[in-house]
């Protein structure tokens, strides 16, 4: 079975474990997949429609593994009984519905090693989320797939250690790390580096419809939105730059 380049990103932040709990499963790929690969011994799958679980059944039995995965139906970690899983995967849905669903069982959470998140939306909001909530992001990953980008990350307990390269000082710097991500600014990610540029071409492209659109209050309260975005923009490209300058120094 061949993961797309999206989920492969997002099986490759699952630890070696006992269990994984794939929220929202649909096909039910990435549990096969981490079973198959050796990563995990038994999964759980979940979706809060019948339609997905019973595709993921088909894929499951397809691979031989129905011994070792179940299909449960359940809204969000619902159905997910205490130590059932060392790790959550919440992949592939909007960055608010991922909030609601850790908040409406967020102390199921205490028993889990580590969050896998891939939001689709609101990744800025997620990451303040989770690290305003006792967690450590300590790896994400960008990858681009059919000309969208996406990002993924993986959570540990503040308690458990990590990398923890959160909660600076600086507030500019702060809302650049949550948006797109310290990790990837700090190794000075390629695939992040197209993302900045297609953001920053999209704001210049609005901001021009906004001139030929007149100045119209609510149009320069959208001017300054998007001059907020743009310095955010060249703020996380200063802090790779700089982060390149000291790596090849190091080189040297």
């Amino acid at each position: 079975m061949k993961l797309s380049k999206r989920l492969k990103a997002v099986a490759k932040l699952v630890g070696q474990g006992e269990a994984v709990c794939d929220v929202g499963t649909d096909h039910g790929y990435i549990p096969i997949y981490l079973l198959r690969s050796g990563v995990k011994k038994r999964a759980l799958a979940m979706d809060i429609n019948e339609g997905p679980l019973l595709r993921a059944r088909e894929h499951v039995i397809e691979n031989g593994l129905e011994g070792y995965i179940v299909m449960r139906l359940s809204d969000g970690l619902s159905a997910l009984g205490e130590g059932e899983a060392d790790s959550v995967v919440i992949a592939g849905m909007g960055g608010n519905l991922m909030i609601r669903i850790l908040e409406n069982d967020f102390s199921k959470l205490e028993a889990v090693k580590e969050l896998i998140l891939q939001p689709q939306s609101d990744v800025e909001r997620v990451r303040r989320y989770v690290r305003n909530h006792g967690f450590v992001i300590d790896e994400q990953d960008i990858v681009e797939e059919d000309g969208k980008f996406y990002m993924m990350f993986r959570c540990v307990h503040r308690k458990d250690g990590g990398v923890c390269f959160e909660e600076c000082e600086d507030n500019g710097r702060q809302r650049a790390y949550d948006r797109y991500g310290e990790h990837l600014m700090k190794r000075n990610d390629p695939v992040l580096r197209r993302y900045l540029k297609k953001e920053e071409r999209q704001i210049q492209k609005i901001k021009e419809s906004l001139s030929v659109s007149g100045d119209s209050g609510k149009a320069e309260k959208r001017k300054r939105e998007l001059e907020e975005k743009m310095s955010v923009i060249l703020l996380a490209r200063k802090e790779m730059d700089a982060y390149a300058v000291r790596e090849s120094d190091r080189s040297d």
